[in-house]
């Protein structure tokens, strides 16, 4: 089905190709117009302008008839292209110019390197490893090898409570010193008889001069008392209790234990204690 658009097109094409310039009617008005001139040039000598005038009006027509034919070539050729214009013309849009170097501050990137054939991974930089600060000296002694109950001036003693029930129980570890320690370290080890959980814990030493600490470690219940930086134990007597809850029935202390570490303020000697606890069995023999 033709549009009003393709039958005004076609219309155009046909009178622009109907249309023949007539020449000799061109060429006729254009002697008429030098004539004309001529004439108006000869009563006119006294005039500076008006030849150049006459000569401005044969230059306008000229140019006007060189206007006429262009105009009706234009317009054939315009109708000729149109027809052969799709219906739907896209536009191109040309690409954007590439900036060059000096267009920006930026550093060019540098093109990532083509994977080897060998798949031999690519090393990254190592990376400087950060010194590990010195820690700062504590009173917690050094743990050497503890060989019993008694080190020089520290002696040591493990003991279950007699307060101690069917349901509730405390392990006391004894420990005397002959001379004044800057450090000391206290461990008692419950096993886990069954239902042993922490109920508390205290010493007879003063109680702002420890740090104390309460975990679950390898079937034990773990108590430790440290003595703090900048404080000491003087010389005498000191007992360090953990109580603890545990299934009904009399519990069996054998597996328990204790360490102590210590050292002296005076020769900064190093000391170490350990032992265990009496039995149900030992007790039994005991009473006998």
């Amino acid at each position: 089905m033709r549009t009003p658009h393709d039958e005004l097109r076609a219309g155009l094409r046909e009178t622009a190709e109907a249309y023949e310039p007539d020449r000799a009617r061109i060429l006729a008005r254009v002697e008429r117009g030098m004539a004309a001139a001529t004439e108006e040039k000869r009563p006119r000598r006294r005039a500076a302008r008006p030849p150049l005038l006459g000569w401005m009006r044969v230059a306008g027509a000229t140019a006007a008839v060189s206007g006429i034919l262009a105009m009706g070539g234009y317009a054939l050729a315009s109708v000729v292209k149109s027809n052969e214009t799709p219906a739907d013309p896209t536009v191109s849009v040309s690409p954007l110019p590439t900036p060059s170097p000096d267009a920006t501050s930026r550093a060019p990137i540098q093109p990532a390197p083509e994977p080897s054939g060998d798949n031999t991974p690519i090393e990254k930089p190592t990376s400087t490893p950060t010194p590990t600060p010195t820690p700062k000296a504590s009173n917690t002694a050094p743990a050497p090898a503890a060989k019993g109950t008694e080190d020089g001036p520290l002696w040591s003693d493990g003991s279950v409570d007699p307060h101690s029930n069917d349901f509730w129980a405390q392990s006391n570890v004894t420990i005397k010193t002959s001379e004044e320690l800057s450090a000391l370290t206290v461990e008692l080890k419950v096993a886990d008889t069954g239902g042993v959980t922490s109920a508390g814990a205290w010493r007879s030493a003063p109680e702002d001069d420890f740090t104390l600490t309460v975990a679950e470690k390898d079937g034990f219940l773990v108590y430790t008392w440290v003595l703090k930086d900048g404080h000491t134990v003087w010389p005498g007597e000191w007992v360090f209790a953990g109580q603890y809850d545990h299934t009904r029935g009399g519990r069996d202390a054998k597996d328990d234990s204790y360490t102590v570490t210590a050292k002296t303020k005076a020769a900064g000697e190093q000391l170490a204690v350990k032992g265990d606890f009496a039995g149900q069995d030992d007790d039994d023999e005991g009473d006998s």
